[in-house]
């Protein structure tokens, strides 16, 4: 009883919340989302954050719900091998094998470990090894498990004393690598990473990234089905558009031409702008350069990691060419506020392919048994 007081207390402090902020009557705010949650299985928060009270057909019929990603997802990429996309070291290994270009692996420092090699490293002392012996004197340092950006520490310096190694960070801050180890949770250190001077233009602090979203077919096709971008702010070395406090844009797939440009500080609280607001550099209407090249290799990108067949990719554009920050199994859905529309049907149709694969195996397999 409690429990069901507790769901009917949020979904009224919803509606109420939508209703101010938006203007739109009870009854209609009622009418719409129970609808939108029979047709789409849309949550509360789904239904707020994306502002389905003001949206038309083509968002509302394109939008791809969590309970209709789901099950997509469940086939494209199986739990199976979540954790080639979840865990970064080994994200780093099946990178590397397949030639895809990538940040610099020095050190993998896991304490729980015992192993120690040229990269591998389970206490202080190992991990300083490494980097002395590589001659390390900037890196990132991240957590092996976490994502949207959340505790990576970019180093401009490293101090080496006799007593301990001093990390210079990039907000001015310092911290004993010492300190850092405390934590005890697994970390990767890698080189930085470098973008062209146009993604620099956009905002120099952070690496400004661009998300490709990727299907692959049963005929080993691959589609590029959305694009959409992050810039970081001012100051801030992340990109990351979960927490609010950046700036994000969708891309033409076939010209790369950046459309949509928002202002994003938090969930319905967005603004159309041009201009980025910190660096002030033009952003919307602006062409990505070598855009063929960039999107031929994420393609290749896809066709090298079958084991998962509907990959968001965070790619940074580097003098070299694209290079992946990190891919991603299962991905979250606020692509879809930036671009003005979701990517349902591609998801559905490249569902649907791979389902029909699956059923015709089910019954040669018992086709056999007889």
């Amino acid at each position: 009883m409690g429990r069901k007081v507790g769901k009917i207390k949020v979904f009224l402090s919803f509606l109420q919340d939508v209703h101010k902020d938006s203007r739109k009557g009870y009854f209609f705010l009622l009418r719409d989302f129970i609808r939108l949650k029979k047709e789409k299985g849309i949550s509360i928060e789904e239904y707020s954050n994306f502002k389905f009270e003001s949206r038309g057909k083509k968002f509302r019929d394109s939008f791809l719900s969590g309970v209709e990603q789901r099950p997509c997802l469940n086939l494209l990429n199986p739990k199976k091998y979540y954790i080639l996309a979840r865990n970064k070291y080994l994200s780093h290994l099946i990178l590397g094998a397949n030639n895809i270009r990538k940040a610099e692996l020095y050190c993998y420092y896991h304490p729980e470990g015992r192993v120690k090699n040229d990269h591998i490293a389970c206490d202080y002392d190992s991990v300083l090894a490494i980097l002395k012996s590589k001659n390390i004197h900037s890196c990132v340092i991240k957590s092996t498990e976490t994502s949207h950006g959340d505790g990576v520490i970019v180093v401009n310096d490293i101090e080496y004393t006799d007593k301990d190694c001093i990390l210079h960070l990039f907000d001015g801050r310092k911290v004993c690598l010492k300190d850092r180890l405390k934590e005890y949770e697994p970390l990767i250190f890698e080189s930085k990473i470098y973008q062209t001077k146009q993604f620099d233009s956009f905002n120099s602090s952070s690496v400004n990234t661009i998300r490709f979203m990727t299907t692959l077919y049963p005929t080993g096709d691959v589609k590029i089905i959305a694009i959409w971008m992050k810039f970081g702010r001012a100051g801030v070395c992340v990109d990351n558009a979960g927490a609010g406090g950046n700036v994000d844009a969708g891309v033409d797939i076939k010209t790369g031409r950046i459309f949509n440009v928002t202002l994003f500080d938090e969930w319905r609280e967005t603004r159309s702008i041009t201009h980025h607001p910190d660096s002030g550099t033009l952003l919307e209407g602006v062409f990505i350069e070598n855009w063929k090249q960039i999107t031929d290799e994420i393609i290749q990108f896809q066709k090298s990691i079958p084991y998962l067949k509907a990959i968001g990719w965070d790619i940074a554009i580097t003098p070299e060419g694209p290079l992946v920050v990190e891919f991603n199994d299962y991905w979250d859905r606020t692509g879809q506020l930036f671009l003005g529309y979701g990517w349902k049907k591609e998801i559905q149709d490249c569902y649907k392919q791979w389902k029909k694969l699956e059923d015709v195996g089910k019954v040669s397999y018992k086709m056999g048994r007889l």
